[in-house]
């Protein structure tokens, strides 16, 4: 890409004002011819500087060329051309540049239909080979990241693509600056930005997902299941080996209910046996017992 500056423009301006006033100060007048002759020799040296100087960007790098072959690199700053007989077709900027790229409808290893969005980030390291060995750099540059992109993903399960994003970037990486390296221009990374897929898929994996959660849920569910029946096998071998122990725990749910809802406890009979509290009347009274206040 060629760029051109105001600065040669501004030497014509300037050198053009010098050869007027020249001619003005030695004839006082426009209308002889040798005023003529000083201001279109100005106008003649003017264009010559002009043609002659450039002025290149800090990033920028010229490609001069001398009579159609390959003379130099000039830049940055300002440098001299030889006008007619040098040429400057292209100006490399040697920044780092970022270009976005994208495969649609591409198949997956595993015949799925996917869009993928990606950016390339690369610099030209030798502007010599970016102007001489490729037509348009930036063009192929773009062509080959489409097409190592689509060739990735048509080695690449769809599942893979969308655990491993980092590796199909790394594999995209080099593939590319495989390519591009005779251009002299080097890949620093890609970026793989996002993967879509079929609605119809995505509603598929979403119900997968589902249900893969409530199989968890169960699972756990089940295992806790397990663990507290455990434990009450447990309690209940401790029971057995120990009645007193059964009768305490017994009574301490008994108080506990009664402590809470003091108006009606229903109590099988066999259980007041088993805990040897009496009959009816002996636990009512104690039920009255526990509601009423105690006196300090």
């Amino acid at each position: 890409m060629q760029k051109t500056s105001s600065f040669p423009a501004l030497l014509f301006v300037l050198i053009t004002a010098a050869g007027v006033g020249i001619a003005y100060a030695s004839y006082g007048t426009f209308a002889v011819a040798g005023s003529a002759i000083v201001i279109a020799a100005a106008v003649l040296v003017a264009a010559i500087v002009a043609r002659a100087v450039r002025v290149a960007a800090a990033w920028d790098r010229a490609v001069v060329l001398r009579l159609g072959k390959f003379r130099a690199l000039r830049g940055p700053g300002l440098f001299g051309v030889i006008p007619i007989i040098d040429t400057i077709p292209y100006t490399i900027d040697t920044r780092v540049i970022t270009s976005s790229f994208k495969a649609e409808k591409t198949l997956t290893r595993d015949t799925v239909p996917v869009d993928v969005d990606a950016v390339l980030f690369w610099k030209v390291l030798d502007p010599e080979k970016a102007a001489l060995a490729v037509a348009d750099y930036t063009g192929a540059i773009s062509w080959a990241a489409q097409t190592a992109l689509r060739d990735v993903i048509g080695k690449t399960l769809l599942a893979d693509m969308l655990e491993g994003r980092e590796q199909i970037s790394f594999e995209l990486q080099r593939i590319i600056d495989a390519r591009t390296q005779p251009w002299g221009v080097m890949v620093i990374s890609v970026e793989v930005r996002d993967v879509l897929i079929p609605a119809g898929l995505q509603d598929a994996m979403s119900m997968q997902a589902q249900a893969e959660r409530e199989r968890q849920a169960r699972v756990i569910l089940g295992d806790s299941e397990r663990q507290i029946a455990e434990k009450f096998g447990e309690a209940a071998r401790t029971y057995a080996n120990d009645p007193t122990a059964l009768h305490l725990r017994a009574m301490n749910m008994l108080y506990e209910g009664l402590k809470q809802n003091s108006t009606i406890v229903l109590v099988p009979s066999t259980a007041l046996d088993t805990m040897q509290l009496g009959s009816i009347a002996g636990l009512t009274a104690l039920a009255n017992d526990i509601g009423k206040p105690v006196a300090h």
